[in-house]
C-alpha cells in the first residue's frame, strides 16, 4: 500500500521540486499540494492524506492550522519541513501533535525516511537537532515535576502560616487539633519537599513559591 502525501509550501520552486522528486517514489502517492495554512486545512479535509508535509513560515496561521488538523484529523500525520531551527518552536508544535520535524537542508532520503517513520506511528526529528530538542523537553519536564512536588497541600499551608506567626509545634498542634507528632511529621515533609534544613528556611521557601498571603515572619520565634 502506498503512502498518500501532500506538500504545502509557499515557495513555488521548492514545492514543485518536492512534488517532482517524491512522485518518483514507488511507495508514495502525492495527492495534493498547497501554498498556505488555509490550503493545508482544505487539503486535509478533501484528500485525507496519510502524511502532510508543510512549512511553518507561510501566509496564514500555520500553527493554528496544525492544532486543528492534529485534533480533528488524526488520520493525517504532520511533518513540519522548515528552516526554523528554534528548539522552542519545535517543542511547541511537537506538543500540539506534529509527528515529524525536519530541517530544510536535510537530504531527500531524510525527508523520505521521515514520511515513512511518521506513517508507521513513530516520531521523526532531524538527527543532531533531535538531541537538543529531547534534552530541552526532558529539562522542561523535570522542571514541571519539581514545581508540582513543591506545591503545598492544604495542611502544609496551614502549618506554614502558623510558622510565619512564630508558633511552636505545640501551639500549631493545638490550633489545628492534631498531635505534636503529626506536626513534626509535616515539618519533615516540608523540609524534604522544599529542600531546606530548618523552620525558617521552610517559611522563606514557601514564600518564594507564592502560595501564602503577605505577612511578616517573627524570626525570633522560629527555631
Amino acid at each position: 500500500m502506498s503512502i498518500s502525501v501532500a506538500f504545502v509550501d509557499d515557495h513555488p520552486i521548492l514545492l514543485e521540486g518536492l512534488v517532482s522528486l517524491y512522485s518518483g517514489k514507488s511507495d508514495l502517492n502525492i495527492v495534493a499540494k498547497g501554498e498556505n495554512a488555509v490550503d493545508a486545512l482544505k487539503i486535509v479535509e478533501e484528500h485525507s492524506p496519510h502524511v502532510l508535509v508543510l512549512d511553518l513560515s507561510m501566509p496564514g496561521d500555520t500553527v493554528a492550522a496544525i492544532e486543528v488538523i492534529a485534533q480533528k484529523y488524526q488520520g493525517t500525520r504532520i511533518i513540519v519541513f522548515t528552516a526554523n531551527s528554534s528548539i522552542e518552536t519545535a517543542i511547541q508544535v511537537l506538543n500540539q501533535g506534529v509527528a515529524g520535524y525536519v530541517l530544510k537542508g536535510s537530504s531527500a532520503s531524510d525527508l523520505h525516511q521521515a514520511i515513512r517513520t511518521v506513517y508507521d506511528g513513530d516520531t521523526f526529528i532531524t538527527a543532531g537537532f533531535a538531541t537538543k530538542v529531547i534534552m530541552a523537553m526532558k529539562t522542561a519536564e523535570l522542571r514541571r515535576r519539581k514545581q508540582a512536588q513543591q506545591r503545598l497541600s492544604l495542611r502544609e499551608e496551614q502549618i506554614v502560616r502558623h510558622l510565619m506567626r512564630g508558633s511552636t509545634n505545640r501551639e500549631i498542634a493545638r490550633c489545628l487539633d492534631i498531635s505534636e507528632k503529626t506536626v513534626k511529621h509535616y515539618m519533615t515533609l516540608l523540609m524534604q519537599k522544599l529542600d531546606v534544613r530548618n523552620r525558617l528556611e521552610v517559611v522563606l521557601a514557601a514564600q518564594r513559591l507564592d502560595v501564602l498571603p503577605d505577612g511578616t515572619v517573627d524570626r525570633g520565634r522560629i527555631n
